[in-house]
């Protein structure tokens, strides 16, 4: 039987695959996405959209529960777990209706089966093939599932939680939870658990969270944490786990030290890995990097001329960074490229990416870290302002975290922002808009911000460079 012949076809459906697909409609290009889960992919359907949901959910019942001002009393606020659930999955229903299954039509199909290449142009699924002109694999990222003794006998969690319509949903909440791992999913469900009213243990196996990120972050968000009554242990390793009767025995090593911790359930966060281990890559002859990502040039261009990669399947390839953002836009450019005449495809740009950890408050961050400048052989001026010199975060009664601004010592040229507190993960946006047109510390302290609000922040880093914030009337320069 002769293969079904498409102008590109792209191996997954997530935001990549679409954006991918919608620009190839725009060129006139006809393509098909083949997805062996849910249609959407992992944001849609057990990422972004289902945490954000629940861990909103999570603050609004612990700001009942414990207000921030004087004269307001503690609200007997109760929550139904399960009802959080469903009306979780209504939300998925309609955003993967709305953004994903009304924008196929005949320019654009989905197959639905598990795909791996038969030769460089041809991709079978489930025993049918398809032909592709261009291929393009999005086939996205899973959640990283480390060798450790007895953990594939116990009924273990992964991100995949949040997943709705598929067996991996939790649609109870644990009284108990220990969580393998310190990074951004960690934090983000250890801390909605643990206003959920579960006991939350986090185990991370570096000297501290997010080691990557300024120093001054990780002390900030364990801070944070441990004050909601959430157990961190740091330098910290899981050797085995076992299951005794409704419990997870986990034995761990900390500091030459042998600790046992037992909880209800426990979740493995320690990571996402490419995924591309199945799909038979190497009937393609298409490359991959020592941490199974994708190899590809800066116009997502492998080393086989038509096909093409992006999204988390290329981890950190070109400056790139595993985010739903960064994929969708990079999923066009892939499109776009695949078909263009050699001199006038786009390379991709990945040197400004904003980044954000909702947890309350949120840290936020863009550009590079002050150890990354002076690694670069640049001459850097950074500062650290506490949360309290800010005046909405005092207005508001939630001075917590800091905001820091690394900037060229010479030019003056902003070259990174972080910043734990309320609202970082908007405020975040300016700062990136100026990284993007290259702003200096004068162009924010220059740029009029409202008054009072969480952005002004910012402009009080940049002032702090001449004069101390904590003696600035309002709005002063």
């Amino acid at each position: 039987m002769l293969p079904d012949r498409f102008d590109l076809v792209i191996l997954g459906s997530g935001s990549t695959a679409f954006a991918a697909a919608l620009r190839a409609r725009e060129l006139g290009k006809r393509s098909v996405m083949i997805e062996e889960r849910t249609l959407g992919g992992t944001c849609v359907n057990r990422g972004c959209l289902p945490s954000k949901n629940l861990i909103e959910a999570a603050r609004i019942l612990h700001e009942a529960h414990h207000p921030r001002y004087p004269g307001l009393q503690p609200a007997p606020m109760t929550f139904d777990f399960k009802a959080l659930v469903s009306q979780k999955d209504d939300i998925v229903h309609a955003y993967r209706q709305k953004k994903y299954t009304s924008l196929l039509d005949g320019s654009i199909q989905v197959v639905q089966g598990h795909a791996q290449f038969l030769d460089p142009h041809t991709v079978a699924v489930d025993g049918k093939a398809l032909y592709g002109e261009r291929i393009l694999i999005a086939t996205g990222s899973r959640p990283q599932v480390p060798a450790i003794e007895g953990l594939q006998e116990v009924a273990y969690l992964t991100s995949d939680l949040l997943t709705a319509d598929e067996a991996q949903e939790l649609t109870h909440c644990p009284r108990s939870l220990l969580i393998v791992g310190g990074g951004y999913i960690a934090v983000e469900l250890g801390q909605m658990f643990r206003r959920f009213g579960a006991e939350v243990t986090l185990l991370e196996r570096a000297a501290q969270l997010f080691p990557r990120y300024e120093p001054e972050v990780g002390p900030t968000v364990a801070s944070l944490l441990k004050s909601e009554g959430i157990q961190i242990l740091m330098d910290a390793s899981v050797v085995s786990v076992s299951q005794e009767g409704e419990e997870v025995v986990a034995q761990i090593t900390q500091k030459g030290r042998k600790l046992t911790v037992r909880a209800e359930k426990i979740l493995v966060a320690t990571g996402r890995t490419p995924n591309t281990d199945s799909i038979a890559l190497e009937k393609a002859g298409v490359v991959t990097n020592e941490y199974g990502a994708i190899h590809v040039d800066e116009y997502l261009c492998t080393n086989v001329p038509h096909i093409y990669a992006a999204g988390d399947v290329i981890g950190n390839e070109v400056d790139s960074q595993m985010a739903t953002p960064v994929g969708s836009q990079d999923g066009g450019k892939a499109a776009y490229n695949a078909f263009a005449d050699p001199e006038q495809r786009v390379a991709v740009n990945h040197r400004v990416i904003p980044r954000a950890i909702f947890i309350d408050p949120p840290l936020a961050t863009v550009g590079m870290t002050e150890a990354e400048v002076q690694a670069a052989g640049r001459r850097c001026w950074c500062t650290v302002v506490p949360m309290e010199l800010v005046p909405r975060a005092a207005a508001i009664r939630n001075p917590k975290g800091f905001i820091k601004i690394v900037a060229d010592w010479d030019t003056e040229e902003v070259l990174g922002v972080t910043m734990v507190g309320p609202g970082a993960e908007e405020v975040i946006h300016e700062a990136a808009m100026g990284l993007h047109f290259h702003a200096t510390l004068h162009d924010f302290i220059e740029m009029l911000h409202v008054y009072p609000t969480m952005a002004e922040a910012l402009k009080i880093a940049a002032i702090s460079r001449y004069k101390d914030p904590a003696k600035l009337s309002c709005c002063a320069e």
